[in-house]
């Protein structure tokens, strides 16, 4: 809105001639650049002054004439301005006082004296110097007839602009400065020092030299601002009246709520309808009379107090509850095996597990039926075998995902008496199956963590414990509620998460990642038709032929469950269907030649056995919630005095079973082809490939003292060997788990031979034959076993 004013007086501020400034003398003084700050002469002003050279600057006036020289920076964030930065009419200002305050804060009080044009800036490594010349204020003749008239209107103005509730900047002593000015630049500059505008409108004023010229600039804005003034005020009258409106439309409200509650025709409709809902609702004596007298105490009291509308959503809550409504189960055995069959490829024992506990629910259905926790790698069918149970039994299903819940409100809920109280999960779950005896599955419950809030692991054991269910407490609903007949099913990615008390209540039924076998029935029976069905194809639209599907499953996936191979069919019907809605292709078909150009490269290289046999590097077997993986343990061994350093991001378990293997060799040095000093002259590093992984456990034991071993006695170890087992300092081998996971692995690695504890040989019988075919198992119970097994024959490794 100034823009006017701005074009309007602006070109004052460079015509120096009409002033007489060509010929006057300049002078030095120190300066300090001001940031979105515009000093006028007669202003007196503190501001806090942060930069070293200003407060240089500071210093070397007091120590002077006190004199500075003030001048705004044209950009403010500029930190060390140059003279190009600075503008050029500036003011010259006594330091009037400098305050020292805590926190190393510096401020200022100064006056301005009079203006000045910066000629030159000397920069000094203390603080700059301005080389300025000063520009006279008002002539020292009385002001004319037509100045004394304008004097008197911008007063006036100003007068008006103050009574209106505007306080000057400067503080209200600019008021009694504005009334006892008697030349127009003194009021022009006192009055634009104190009134609200912006910084470049204040620095545009301290730039118009000629004083009456400033003095109606400062004029045309006291008016633009009176304007902007008397708009609000209008404004502001009008939002009064309408705010007045609709308080008096509240009180006539609320008196008529007062009205209706003598007469007591509110609240009735609503008390009736709780009544009826507790009478038609089968909900035990003991709770039923908790709730007649929350309904009671909604009937006496207020309906317009916080108490009622808390009291509304507790009983809205709890009369919502399916008090004794169940489904009616339809149990047939040979149903839910075709339905766990259609689901689910291979899983056998699984199923067989699932059966029976099915079987167990129908043959008695008051016992307390064990809590299943389905424990697997992602992607192995452990949700959708809750869905099919669902399913087999006719019940209502509802996922509670427990992953990141770590307070214990969350599963039994907030009191009442707190702001947005709301019941736990496990009560939201069964109002949201709206029957008593859903199936609910607890996903994830290993993902459950501790906080300051209470453990939500402890609240599940209530939940989980049929013997405490039927009476479960929820803090919002503050009445017993009956879960002795929900059927839980829980899904954890790991058990050592799981807490020990929550863990002892379950039973746990392990799903094993799939083989490439089963997972191309799986992709062939269930992937592919789930995603030509998704996708609006047909079979005659995409074809892919087997070497393609052996070549995507080994080729673009690592993984224990089938989830990756979904997602890559989902990829490949998508640029189906582009070709097809583009014209290109009626039809696809996928094979080893074009796979490529579907996928792209290959994602996946898995690790094979080495060429020849080595020293010092040996194969060990590793199990991760993905599935199973093969890893190389490197040993070298170097002149030195003793040190014992370990790399590849081994965890604590993984670091001890290392020192446990070199405790054996140690013990056993004069078996072993080694100097049994080696622990004091030679350095031996471990190291595990692949750094950014983190790994651990205490399986790799056996392979390590193996590398270890190998590379002391220089014995080559068999490039088709691989290994895992833990190790004890005696030289005993320890049972593992994983171990179908871990073949998986070593298969697809190309080993022929792999060596396992003693302990785990009945876990054989749990992998397929296809897998085992062409692998040679050597049962170890020592650490001579795996050693026998491992070395390379005629290599000397025992002295």
């Amino acid at each position: 809105m100034y823009n006017d004013f701005t074009s309007k007086y602006g070109f004052y501020k460079i015509d120096f001639k009409e002033v007489n400034l060509m010929d006057k003398s300049t002078e030095l003084m120190p300066l300090i650049p001001l940031r979105g700050l515009t000093v006028f002469p007669n202003m007196i002003i503190s501001f806090s002054v942060g930069r070293q050279k200003s407060l240089d600057a500071i210093e070397k006036a007091t120590g002077g004439n006190e004199l500075v020289f003030l001048a705004s920076q044209k950009d403010p964030s500029v930190d060390a301005p140059k003279r190009e930065d600075i503008c050029d009419i500036g003011t010259v200002a006594k330091v009037k006082q400098i305050l020292r305050l805590p926190g190393n804060v510096t401020h200022v009080i100064v006056e301005g004296v009079i203006r000045g044009n910066l000629v030159k800036v000397i920069e000094n490594e203390d603080c700059d110097i301005a080389e300025i010349i000063e520009i006279p204020q008002d002539s020292d003749e009385e002001p004319d007839v037509d100045t004394v008239a304008l004097m008197r209107m911008t007063s006036d103005a100003f007068d008006e602009y103050i009574k209106m509730g505007n306080r000057m900047q400067a503080g209200n002593e600019g008021v009694v400065n504005v009334i006892s000015a008697t030349k127009p630049g003194q009021m022009a500059d006192i009055m634009a020092s104190g009134i609200n505008i912006n910084q470049s409108e204040r620095q545009t004023i301290l730039e118009i030299l000629d004083p009456v010229k400033r003095l109606e600039a400062v004029f045309e804005i006291l008016n633009s601002e009176l304007e902007i003034v008397r708009l609000k005020k209008q404004l502001e009258e009008k939002v009064k009246a309408n705010i007045d409106k609709s308080q008096k439309e509240y009180y006539l409200r609320e008196e008529l709520k007062v009205i209706q509650e003598e007469l007591g025709e509110d609240s009735a409709s609503d008390i009736d309808r709780y009544k009826k809902l507790l009478a038609d609702k089968d909900i035990p004596e003991d709770s039923k009379k908790v709730i007649e007298r929350e309904i009671l105490k909604l009937e006496r009291g207020s309906q317009s107090s916080p108490d009622a509308n808390v009291t509304r959503n507790y009983l809205d809550w709890v009369l919502d509850m399916p008090w004794g409504e169940k489904t009616k189960e339809k149990f047939d055995i040979k149903k839910a095996q075709k339905i766990l069959d259609e689901d689910h490829y291979g899983l056998e024992k699984v199923k067989e597990r699932i059966l029976e506990y099915l079987a167990v629910i129908k043959n008695a259905p008051n016992s307390n039926t064990p809590i299943l926790c389905l424990y697997g790698p992602p992607g192995v069918g452990k949700t959708s075998i809750a869905k099919s149970v669902a399913s087999a039994l006719n019940r209502k299903y509802v996922r509670m995902s427990l992953g990141g819940v770590k307070d214990e409100s969350e599963i039994r809920g907030h009191r009442k008496t707190y702001i947005g109280a709301m019941p736990g999960r496990i009560i939201k779950a069964v109002k949201q199956a709206g029957t008593d005896n859903p199936l609910i599955l607890l996903d994830e419950i290993d993902k459950l963590s501790q906080s300051f809030n209470g453990d939500p692991s402890s609240a599940l054991l209530e939940v989980l414990d049929g013997e405490q269910n039927n009476t479960f407490r929820d803090h919002y609903m503050e009445v017993p509620y009956d879960l002795s007949d929900v059927l839980f099913i829980c899904t954890a990615n790991s058990l050592d998460t799981i807490a020990p008390a929550l863990r002892d209540r379950m039973e746990i039924l392990e799903l094993s990642g799939y083989t490439s076998e089963e997972k191309k029935n799986i992709f062939k029976k269930h992937l592919y038709p789930k995603q030509l069905k998704k996708h609006g194809l047909k079979k005659s639209n995409i074809k892919i032929t087997e070497p393609a599907i052996d070549e995507i499953i080994d080729g673009y996936t690592r993984e224990a469950g089938v989830r990756q191979l979904e997602r890559i069919m989902g990829k490949l019907c998508r640029k189906t269907v582009k070709s097809i809605v583009s014209g290109d292709k009626k039809s696809v078909t996928v094979n080893l030649s074009n796979i490529e150009e579907f996928l792209g490269k290959k994602k996946i290289k898995h690790d094979k056995i080495f060429d020849t046999p080595q020293v010092g590097i040996v194969r060990g077997l590793a199990w991760t919630q993905f599935g199973g993986d093969t890893l190389s343990i490197e040993v070298n061994t170097m002149k030195g005095s003793g040190k014992f350093e370990l790399t590849g991001n081994m965890g604590d378990v993984m670091k001890e079973s290392a020192k446990a293997a070199i405790s054996y060799i140690r013990a056993n040095s004069d078996m072993f082809n080694v100097d049994e000093n080696f622990y004091k002259e030679k350095d031996i590093h471990i190291h595990i490939p692949e750094g950014a992984v983190p790994k651990d456990g205490p399986s790799a034991g056996i392979t390590m003292a193996t590398a270890m071993i190998s590379a002391l006695t220089g014995a080559k170890i068999r490039n088709d060997v691989a290994m895992t087992g833990e190790i004890t300092i005696r030289g005993r081998v320890l049972p593992i788990g994983g171990l179908k996971e871990k073949v998986l692995a070593a298969k697809k690695a190309g080993v022929k031979k792999i060596v396992i504890p003693f302990d785990n040989k009945e876990d054989l019988d749990e992998i397929p034959e296809n897998i085992k075919d062409g692998i040679d198992f050597v049962f170890a119970k020592e650490m001579e076993d795996v050693l026998k097994a491992a070395v390379l024959k005629g290599e000397k490794v025992w002295k």
